[in-house]
């Protein structure tokens, strides 16, 4: 099943649509869930009849059929789920944190590679795809960061990664949006992400795993996706690395990691960290990244930071060349504070 959520003026969680494959036709099926929070939270109930929705608009339904893609194109498309109780993201890829500690002349510490690192942020609202990265300043270091995330159900405390597998519903593709250069003076206070994040924003649907078929469990590990995640900068290419390759925890490995010390509620969404392979002949899914990559080749990063007017894209395609998720289509756009009233 492929699921998206339409924009409702009074509901911030949005309207609860299937859509199909081809992400060409959805139909509202707020009637057996009005929202994909209200579906997670009651989903061995409610799985059959999403299903039988999804197979009768594949074969011919008797419900009004939207054409999804002009809803899309037109932003009446939230994320599937436009806000989450929480938000986990991870770094499974170390080829992305070795690079980020060459840079500065430092190694990966072991524990590393046996640890998965993890941080909470702000999930009280997803943007849409097509919705506009709204910022303050150029200055801050506009930064991309394409993943690959899970939704999942309630996960038990202390559950293994194979038991964590059977908790996870969904499937998406992340935006993490980070703002660079505010983040290294907030890490030196030793407490985390707060103000060098930005919004998140997610695919226009959240899959079903058993869409994705063998690239979802394959022999390069359960619970990582063997397609290329597909990124454009500027509307230049810039990257296309495989996400289960050089993936050292599978997001299997993060679900149980986050549920480690507490149980995770249904909606908890956990991201992959940037798609990164040793290979730079892929490219990068971040800016910051190829930056330093090219300061330590080159002697100075070259790429700029996102500006105001830019776009970026994010995307993942089958083995047919159709997109799985459809695209994260961000337009970077300049605002002002709020005017101060007195």
């Amino acid at each position: 099943m492929k699921f998206a959520s339409f924009k409702h003026p009074t509901n911030r969680d949005g309207v609860l649509h299937i859509v199909d494959r081809a992400l060409k036709h959805a139909v509202d099926v707020s009637d057996i869930a009005p929202t994909l929070q209200f579906a997670l939270e009651h989903w061995d109930s409610l799985q059959r009849a999403l299903q039988d929705e999804a197979t009768s608009l594949a074969r011919g339904t008797n419900r009004p059929v939207i054409d999804f893609a002009a809803a899309l194109d037109a932003g009446r498309v939230a994320a599937p789920l436009p806000r989450t109780h929480q938000w986990l993201d991870g770094s499974a890829y170390l080829s992305h944190v070795e690079r980020v500690r060459r840079a500065r002349g430092d190694k990966v510490p072991e524990s590393y590679y046996r640890d998965p690192l993890m941080y909470q942020g702000g999930g009280d609202s997803m943007m849409g795809p097509r919705d506009d990265l709204i910022c303050l300043s150029e200055d801050w270091g506009i930064d991309l960061e394409g993943e690959v995330g899970v939704i999942t159900g309630d996960v038990p405390m202390g559950v293994s990664p194979a038991e964590a597998g059977s908790a996870v519903r969904l499937v998406v593709l992340i935006n993490d949006v980070s703002y660079r250069k505010l983040i290294p003076a907030e890490l030196a206070k030793g407490f985390g992400f707060v103000n060098g994040k930005g919004l998140n924003a997610l695919s226009p649907v959240a899959v079903t795993p058993d869409e994705l078929g063998g690239a979802w469990c394959d022999q390069k590990g359960a619970g990582k996706l063997d397609y290329r995640l597909i990124c454009h900068v500027r509307g230049q290419w810039f990257g296309n690395p495989n996400a289960a390759d050089d993936m050292t925890f599978s997001l299997f490995d993060l679900v149980s990691h986050a549920a480690k010390t507490r149980p995770l509620m249904a909606g908890t969404l956990i991201g992959s960290g940037t798609v990164s392979n040793h290979d730079i002949a892929t490219g990068y899914a971040c800016i910051m990244e190829k930056r330093l990559v090219e300061q330590v080749e080159l002697g100075a990063a070259k790429e700029e930071f996102l500006r105001f007017g830019d776009t970026v894209e994010i995307d993942m395609f089958d083995h047919h060349g159709e997109t799985i998720f459809g695209a994260i289509r961000n337009h970077v756009v300049h605002s002002t504070p709020p005017t101060e009233t007195r």
